[in-house]
């Protein structure tokens, strides 16, 4: 059986859903269109950009304006079939030059909101642009600049239309994020998720790796926990599962249908959930539970104090920084009791298991022992 027939790809394929693009796509292709109008005097329409896994996208300007200072172009964001808040959104990002030396830097416009409180990968103070977005918009500004003998030393004001008022149905308010919208995406693309289409590919996945006498299989919550694991293990495609949120689709599946080994690897603040008995990982049906992780850092021997403090953290990262800080092991806490609560749940099936516990970066934060 060909290799090519497993893993995230084919996970996509067998759903029939379209996907669409994040809305850090759609800040860098307007970007990308802003700086060469700025550059040349002309939009180019549609604008392409590279996302980080090679696909090229196109898209429509649906906002042009230049006024000889600075340049804006607005994107209309397509979601795909996924249910996606943002869908439809208008995202605009205007450019302006900088003195030589200034490098790129990003503010944020309206509808686009602004770190208040720590535990989150950008700084208090900074615009919600997160760091792939922000790494992908300075990779197509210094390519157009390099296109055109330009420094490259811009501003980018990201906005987007009625982005404060989209926010209120995001966590957006809770996490501190003020003022409108998270730029987001590590890899440019939504992946739809309709529930049943999904659960039912995460099955098939399953069975195309069997089938293929791949007996070591990985449940991965999106690509960066994919990455780590294949620089782990040097599993191929076809063992890998996109499960997404769906942490016990994964585990019943495998119940019945056993593979040797399943390796569990996602985010920490994700897993967390799962640590907590949760099988539905997704930010609208579960939440990371801030007294669980403070008992497991008292476990992990936290004082009162520190237990008290990752009770009160703005976010399963903060929570981590803090007993990082203090010397207490909280991702390894996390992944050996997420771990345990898979083997709960395959109920003796005779299936190995290990957690991973990776940060936003991919960087290994927390794992368990094989059990």
């Amino acid at each position: 059986m060909s290799e090519t027939k497993g893993g995230r790809s084919a996970q996509l394929k067998h759903t029939g859903l379209r996907p669409g693009w994040t809305t850090g796509a759609c800040a860098t292709a307007a970007t990308t269109a802003a700086y060469t109008a700025l550059l040349t005097g002309d939009f180019p329409d549609p604008v392409s950009i590279t996302l980080p896994k090679g696909q090229t996208p196109a898209f429509a300007l649906a906002v042009e304006e230049f006024d000889g200072e600075r340049a804006t172009v607005g994107v209309v964001k397509d979601a795909g079939d996924d249910p996606d808040v943002t869908h439809g959104a208008l995202v605009r990002a205007t450019v302006r030059r900088l003195p030589p030396g200034s490098g790129v830097v990003f503010r944020a416009g309206p509808g686009v909101g602004t770190v208040t409180r720590p535990g989150l990968p950008l700084d208090v103070g900074e615009p919600a642009i997160n760091p792939m977005p922000r790494q992908m918009m300075r990779d197509h500004i210094a390519r157009v600049a390099a296109d055109h003998g330009a420094t490259g030393d811009v501003e980018i004001t990201v906005s987007v239309d009625h982005g404060e008022e989209i926010a209120r149905s995001t966590w957006n308010p809770r996490l501190g994020i003020l003022g409108g919208l998270s730029i987001l995406g590590t890899t440019g693309v939504v992946v739809p998720y309709s529930c049943s289409a999904w659960i039912d590919s995460i099955r098939r996945g399953v069975d195309v790796a069997l089938a293929a006498g791949h007996t070591h299989v990985a449940g991965c919550t999106g690509s960066t926990s994919e990455k780590t694991v294949v620089a782990e293990y040097g599993l191929p495609e076809i063992a890998l599962l996109d499960m997404g949120d769906f942490a016990g689709a994964v585990l019943k599946y495998v119940r019945r249908h056993p593979v040797d080994r399943l390796t569990v690897c996602g985010g920490f603040a994700k897993l967390s959930k799962l640590a907590a008995g949760h099988l539905d990982l997704h930010s609208a049906r579960s939440q990371v539970e801030k007294g669980f992780l403070a008992e497991l850092a008292r476990q992990g021997g936290a004082d009162a104090a520190l237990a008290a403090e990752v009770a009160d953290a703005n976010t399963g990262l903060a929570a981590l920084q803090l007993c990082a800080a203090a010397g207490v092991p909280l991702g390894d806490l996390v992944a050996v009791a997420a771990r345990d609560q898979a083997l709960s749940v395959l109920r003796g099936a005779p299936v190995a298991v290990d957690v991973i516990c990776i940060d936003r970066a991919g960087a290994v934060v927390g794992r368990s022992g094989v059990h």
